[in-house]
């Protein structure tokens, strides 16, 4: 189950990426919804992902 969890909010940050407010929102939400090996899981994604699109670095704070 949390499995689902931990995909679904990658495909949620994904289609939010386009506005780094919304992307930080959803970011906030996923750290209070996910386990804590989970969100090491999330960080390394984050760092990959955020290669490409460098107005979202900024939101990497809050992990």
């Amino acid at each position: 189950m949390s499995r689902m969890i931990y995909d679904y909010t990658k495909e949620v940050l994904e289609r939010v990426s386009f506005d780094p407010e919304l992307f930080t929102k959803e970011l906030k939400k996923a750290i209070r919804n996910l386990l804590p090996y989970e969100l090491e899981q999330l960080k390394r994604w984050l760092l990959y992902f955020t290669n490409e699109k460098p107005e979202l670095k900024k939101c990497l704070v809050y992990l």
